[in-house]
């Protein structure tokens, strides 16, 4: 597929793409237009021809180059049922077609290490080896804070936080403060009403976002875990618990899903934190 070219100077010169952009090259082509450096009637027809040069045809997947654009994040490889090779191929494309971090999650460990060898040096992973990145991650604004109620919760803890971090919120983790022990919980009563936006990841009978939401007047993301025993029913008991929170302004992720809770997180703090420091968005 032949992408759209834009000819006009700067990011949209000889040789570029506008599956390449994003929302700020889009504003700078709208500026140059203003200012009368390219022509209104060639920059409409590349707008009005974006969308169907937004995306990247690999054979095996189209890959979303526009989601930048749209939402104002990229389009991130859901690596589980990937080849090694396969996501290797999308990271390549992801890099050519966005300045931000190509980003993997539910990477197998053959994944992982095919993507730290296709770029030395360049990718990094989160402490449970499961998501991967390439790319330098985004300046930050506002503050998520990733609380988990155990341990055993960690893997889809450190998804969240991983996640949250690369969709450019800064991130704290705050760890093993379930509800068997209210005084940790209470003991970091400061730091949760601090945040811009707490995810809450819990398993077993997913009490701990009720009650971080009873204390609080942040917004909190409740993440149940497949954690715990038979009756949990894989997360399904604490996915029902958190739906059913007594204390508002909880709002619910599906099990396991830190990944999810991450991107939430990290567009509540993005809008939240310049309003509550008085910057501009």
């Amino acid at each position: 597929m032949r992408p759209q070219r834009v000819g006009v100077a700067g990011p949209f010169g000889p040789g570029a793409t506008i599956g390449a952009v994003n929302r700020a090259e889009v504003r700078e082509l709208l500026d140059r237009v203003a200012a009368g450096e390219a022509g209104v009637d060639e920059a409409l027809d590349d707008l009005v021809r974006a969308p169907t040069a937004g995306f990247a045809d690999l054979g095996f997947a189209r890959v979303d180059t526009h989601r930048e654009l749209r939402t104002g994040d990229p389009e991130v490889v859901f690596a589980a049922g990937k080849t090694p090779e396969q996501t290797v191929a999308l990271f390549h494309r992801l890099r050519a077609t966005s300045r931000r971090p190509a980003f993997a999650t539910r990477a197998s460990a053959a994944v992982v290490d095919a993507v730290h060898a296709a770029f030395p040096g360049e990718a990094y992973t989160d402490d449970s080896g499961t998501c991967v990145a390439v790319g330098e991650p985004p300046a930050t604004r506002g503050l998520v804070r990733v609380v988990s109620a155990g341990t055993s919760d960690v893997a889809v803890a450190g998804e969240a936080a991983f996640t949250a971090r690369l969709f450019g919120a800064e991130v704290e983790r705050i760890e093993d403060v379930g509800v068997a022990g209210l005084h940790r919980l209470l003991a970091v009563h400061a730091e949760l009403d601090a945040a811009d936006c707490l995810v809450v990841v819990a398993g077993m009978e997913g009490a701990l976002p009720s009650v971080v939401a009873g204390l609080v007047s942040v917004p909190v993301l409740a993440v149940p875990t497949s954690v715990g025993y038979g009756a949990s029913f894989g997360g399904l008991a604490a996915l029902l618990a958190m739906l059913n929170s007594c204390a508002p302004g909880v709002a619910v992720c599906n099990i396991d899903n830190g990944f999810g809770a991450g991107v939430f997180a990290a567009r509540v703090a993005r809008a939240a934190g310049p309003k509550r420091s008085g910057a501009t968005p």
